[in-house]
């Protein structure tokens, strides 16, 4: 993605969403804005540990987002017909190490937020409805353009709402990642981008 300080706010709202209040009853607007504060002072507080021990800042992420967050279904749409194709054993691992490489990098990327401002925009959503969009701005300093983060929610059988897609400055996480691995599947095939995949996390990782 192209921005930054959209990077930073994507993993930012997923931490938000790693809350013990994260259950069907509590809207996904309410998690959003209620919890922002609180996850904010957590980095803050915790920037000289984070900055310096990368592991305890994706451990923070894991916590907080695996358990609100599909990635079985962002795995899906991402690979679109390459999911029908691929084995239970490439789509397992492509689920493992698209997890790994989003909590990687945005979690070293929070790292640079520099106490922005929040713009929470009204929800229109229908009432018993099973999915929601939630759209936050960005105000940067200097008279420069707000970013328009969005997030997309859904209920699943559960009852429960989980993310599973961000829009960032107009452009469609999901949509973003499927132009990429498409390409890369349909020159070198699905085991060329598994493993590409996976020689990206461990270079994060010696980061760390």
């Amino acid at each position: 993605m192209k921005k930054t300080a959209a990077l930073l706010l994507t993993l930012l709202t997923l931490l938000i969403l790693g809350t013990s209040a994260a259950h069907a009853a509590v809207a996904p607007e309410q998690l959003v804005h209620q919890t922002t504060d609180e996850i904010l002072a957590t980095i803050k507080a915790n920037r000289d540990v984070y900055a310096k021990d990368h592991a305890k800042l994706y451990q923070l992420a894991e916590e907080k987002v695996l358990p609100y967050f599909d990635f079985v279904r962002m795995s899906e749409w991402v690979l679109g017909r390459n999911w029908r194709t691929a084995s239970p054993a490439q789509r397992a691992r492509f689920v493992t190490l698209f997890r790994d490489l989003l909590v990687r990098t945005y979690s070293t990327a929070l790292l640079q937020y520099t106490d922005q401002r929040i713009i929470y925009l009204p929800v229109n959503a229908a009432p018993g409805g099973t999915q929601m969009l939630v759209r936050t701005e960005v105000q940067q300093s200097g008279g420069a353009p707000d970013i328009p983060i969005y997030y997309r929610f859904y209920k699943n059988r559960d009852g429960d709402w989980k993310v599973y897609d961000v829009n960032l400055d107009g452009v469609s996480l999901v949509t973003n990642y499927r132009a990429v691995y498409a390409s890369k599947i349909r020159q070198e095939g699905m085991d060329a981008l598994l493993d590409s995949l996976a020689a990206r996390d461990a270079q994060l990782q010696k980061k760390k």
